[in-house]
């Protein structure tokens, strides 16, 4: 896989693109301090390293710690390796390479300060927004907290008790690093080891723990490091540069796609599918507008191109074009320039011809946008017999983590683009005729299967990745886009 700062070349064959690069998946770490890259304070010479070397790959570097700024100063010379550091537990977000500082969070209230000191709360540590103290003083905040009316919360690492306005974490702090980055959550590998790092761990699409880490953290954790503290952090370094992660399973982002007949869950992965729908329109809408709503309520950005406009409506995208008018590249790529933005292009405007070369130059454009920012992070193709027909070659699907292709005429597609199918759903009175057609053009052997008459809320799965046999899926009633709740703010979730 190609970093960050090389470069791949792209040409075309018969109008569509072919892209020779790799994107990067994970384009960040965001790593806590003491107990992870540091060791009763000090961070070693090879863990500097490896950080480092992370960066000159291109990566951003983002250190997530529950101390004050001033204090980590004092005790780690090296901040400049960070593009950003959230401190105080999420209430500080600091810039080394020009020394400023946001608050996310108000000071604490000078009357809490003053009445867990009359009642022996010491020592007693007070940041720009943090209050700070150890166990077994807990009961005595907690009850001043109560006594003096206040949403304030405790969060506990081992063995230090830290006090924050409520909603305020690590988690919430790294969206605003992210945010300032132009970076999503799901472009960012993040590794910790204590119970205040629960909260930005899940806001990573892989959250990693070194050795040491508490017990429930490692139960949660996508990875867990062979080597303790600065030692795991290298380790995790390492296999970032050499394949980005490649191994690693992350069922926790899979997509819902509907329920079998058995009521089990008929899940694909949110990385690497690439998921044919097949069937009428009305059958073939609803399960690609229900696949999109999920992508968009986990923070996936996509982006839908539709030849017939029939997807205007589609919850939390902007919506671009119309019959009278087909957007151009710059504007597809400003809306997408926002990591919580996708976007839906209506093609609708334009005759059969001019849609292919539209697709092209947007394929070129969408192509390098992964391989630069990651994003976006699925390409979807409605009538994709029009876009990607039989005859046209397409080899730029490494491009997107995800790839969604809607047809009525499974024939009438690009065999390339079938071959890459990792999934395929077909609803309707000639689901079994279109498996069969995808399995005959592909070159893939379709399991047996009893021919038979699906039902109106009924689809035909093949997983090839899965075991070789077809499921029948329940299909979910299509929701209104009024029902598919988007977050509005990362830090928010």
């Amino acid at each position: 896989m190609q970093g960050a700062g090389e470069t791949g070349s792209s040409s075309q064959t018969n109008g569509t693109v072919l892209a020779t690069a790799r994107r990067m998946r994970y384009r960040a770490l965001a790593c806590d301090y003491d107990g992870t890259l540091a060791e009763d304070g000090s961070v070693a010479p090879a863990t500097l390293d490896a950080l480092r070397r992370l960066r000159q790959s291109g990566r951003r570097l983002i250190l997530v710690s529950g101390r004050e700024l001033e204090d980590l100063q004092k005790a780690f010379g090296s901040m400049d390796l960070f593009d950003r550091a959230v401190l105080e537990n999420g209430a500080l977000l600091y810039r080394p390479a020009d020394g400023s500082v946001t608050m996310l969070a108000d000071p604490p209230p000078p009357g809490l300060v003053e009445l867990l000191q009359r009642r022996g709360v010491s020592p007693l540590s007070q940041g720009h927004a943090i209050l700070a103290t150890w166990e077994p003083f807990e009961g005595l905040v907690l009850e001043a907290i109560h006594d003096l009316g206040l949403e304030m919360q405790i969060i506990f690492n081992k063995g230090a008790v830290m006090v924050l306005p409520s909603g305020v974490n690590k988690g919430t702090g790294l969206c605003h690093a992210l945010e300032e980055l132009g970076l999503s959550t799901h472009e960012v590998a993040g590794i910790g080891d204590a119970e205040n790092d629960h909260a930005f761990l899940a806001c990573c699409e892989c959250a990693a723990v070194v050795d040491n880490a508490v017990p429930l953290l490692k139960q949660r954790a996508d990875l867990v490091t062979k080597g303790a503290r600065g030692s795991g952090v290298v380790e995790l370094v390492e296999r970032l540069l050499a394949d980005d992660l490649a191994g690693v399973q992350l069922p926790r982002h899979d997509l819902l796609l509907g329920r079998d007949s058995s009521g089990e869950d008929v899940r694909v992965p949110a990385y690497g599918s690439r998921v044919l729908v097949a069937g009428h329109r009305e059958a073939r809408s609803r399960l690609s507008r229900d696949l999109m709503g999920r992508l968009a309520v986990q923070g996936y950005q996509f982006c839908l191109l539709d030849p017939e406009g029939e997807h205007g409506s589609l919850a939390g995208c902007v919506h671009l074009g119309d019959v009278g008018h087909s957007p151009g590249v710059d504007e597809v790529l400003h809306v997408l320039e926002q990591p919580r933005r996708s976007a839906t292009v209506d093609l609708s405007g334009a005759n059969a011809d001019e849609q292919r070369a539209l697709f092209s130059e947007l394929l070129l454009a969408l192509s390098g946008l992964g391989r630069k920012a990651g994003r976006p992070h699925w390409l979807a193709l409605d009538e994709a017999e029009r876009l990607v027909p039989a005859e046209h070659s397409l080899v730029a699907l490494d491009d997107f983590a995800g790839v969604l292709l809607a047809t009525e005429r499974v024939d009438d597609v690009s065999v390339e683009v079938l071959q890459a199918t990792s999934t395929m759903v077909a609803a309707g009175d000639a689901a079994v005729g279109g498996l069969a057609a995808f399995a005959r053009i592909a070159g893939h052997v379709l399991p047996a299967a009893r021919a038979q008459q699906l039902r109106p809320n009924e689809a035909a799965v093949w997983q090839r990745s899965a075991e070789a046999r077809l499921k029948t899926m329940m299909l979910e009633p299509e929701q209104r886009s009024a029902d598919v709740a988007v977050p509005s703010h990362p830090a928010a979730r």
